[in-house]
């Protein structure tokens, strides 16, 4: 069997607490109180952090993403401490990125310019729609002039690289309103649109109530013309409901995608560590709520491998996300698994026109991208 190789090595911070959940969402998020223990959430970062670097195995951070709820509530100061408290624990790459989630309805608390200041060098702003109607449907606390404002901040701040984040197929959408929404984004040139479909998950509000979405007819014609238009406009469709202008791909979507590792702190963070001298693949999780997660020495709730066999079908279902393709080698160095063993796993899905098979690489077929399902399901027969 191969030896493992270490890929790029990201990190994930999770920042639980949001104004209000949406009824939608079904992140790992908790409406906050009048105040916030940021000074105590940051210290617990910074523990979790310190108990993970035997992860980091001489690497560099490549990216780092600031995600949850809505980190955009804490203090421009409080991001910085944690932001320099990461450096002194694990060095950055030269041209680390480094992303914070921000949403418009909590612009008025912090400016992002103080965030940029911090050391955040990449907004992903949670516009979600430009329609008053639809932001309300959604549970939203802004409404579109406060999104049309966030995004003028951004750009006002300095930021050369931020995401809108939008969504399609709301409740009782029609086509128009949909084009329209993607319409307005494009107009803003944004570096990179999120663009992706409400899905209803379970343990949400949308699952137990749900709403009227547009019929599958409808959802269709939206992404279609959507996909027009968003080509039209210079984006590149790089990967899954992620477009982006030339050079401007998020950067920590990339190292997930192609099986990279990632350290996760946080309430309820998840990571992926490669460990080549024990020839394994970690998952890791931690402690979920803030109130086991603040007080606890010990934030990890799971360790758990990755069996040797599935390790071929989780890096096949995490680069299908790419709209690229999949090199040999990659998938060498990251499972561990020898050529003929995933030549003989993946020849039923190239029989079948799910993949096909060059020098270097493989690609998903658009045969096999309609078919994803199918196509991973080879991998598990």
């Amino acid at each position: 069997m191969p030896d493992l190789i270490l890929p790029p090595l990201s990190l994930y911070v999770h920042i639980p607490w949001c104004v209000k959940k949406c009824p939608y969402c079904d992140f790992n998020s908790h409406q906050c109180g009048q105040e916030l223990p940021e000074a105590a959430y940051v210290a617990a970062l910074l523990d979790d952090l310190q108990h993970d670097r035997q992860y980091v195995q001489g690497r560099t951070l490549k990216s780092i993403f600031i995600g949850g709820g809505t980190p955009s509530l804490f203090h421009p100061s409080s991001i910085a401490t944690l932001l320099t408290g990461i450096q002194k624990q694990i060095p950055l790459d030269p041209d680390c990125e480094i992303t914070m989630e921000a949403n418009p309805g909590t612009l008025e608390r912090h400016g992002f310019a103080s965030y940029r200041t911090a050391g955040v060098t990449r907004l992903s702003i949670g516009v979600q729609s430009f329609n008053n109607r639809q932001l309300s449907a959604l549970g939203r606390i802004h409404n579109a002039e406060q999104a049309k404002l966030a995004i003028t901040e951004a750009k006002h701040a300095g930021f050369k690289s931020y995401n809108l984040d939008l969504m399609h197929g709301l409740p009782q959408q029609s086509t128009a309103d949909a084009l329209a929404d993607l319409d307005q984004a494009i107009a803003w040139n944004a570096p990179h649109l999120s663009w992706y479909q409400l899905t209803i998950e379970p343990q949400t509000q949308f699952y137990s109530q749900p709403p009227k979405l547009p019929d599958d007819e409808t959802l269709w014609t939206i992404y279609e013309q959507g996909q027009q238009r968003l080509a039209a406009a210079g984006y590149q469709a790089y990967e899954i409901s992620g477009y982006a202008k030339p050079g401007f791909a998020c950067q920590h979507n990339l190292n997930y995608w192609r099986f990279g590792d990632y350290i996760g702190i946080g309430c309820g963070a998840h990571g992926k560590i490669t460990l080549p001298q024990q020839q394994q693949i970690i998952r890791t999780t931690k402690i979920k709520h803030p109130k086991g997660y603040l007080p606890s020495l010990v934030k990890m709730h799971t360790r758990q491998p990755i069996a040797a066999r599935d390790c071929l079908l989780e890096f096949m279902m995490n680069y299908a996300r790419l709209h690229a393709p999949i090199p040999y080698q990659d998938c060498l160095n990251y499972t561990g698994l020898a050529l003929p063993r995933i030549q003989q796993a993946l020849e039923q899905g190239v029989r079948q026109g799910f993949i096909k098979a060059y020098d270097k690489h493989w690609h998903i077929t658009p045969h096999g991208r309609l078919f994803m399902n199918e196509f991973l399901q080879t991998l598990m027969d």
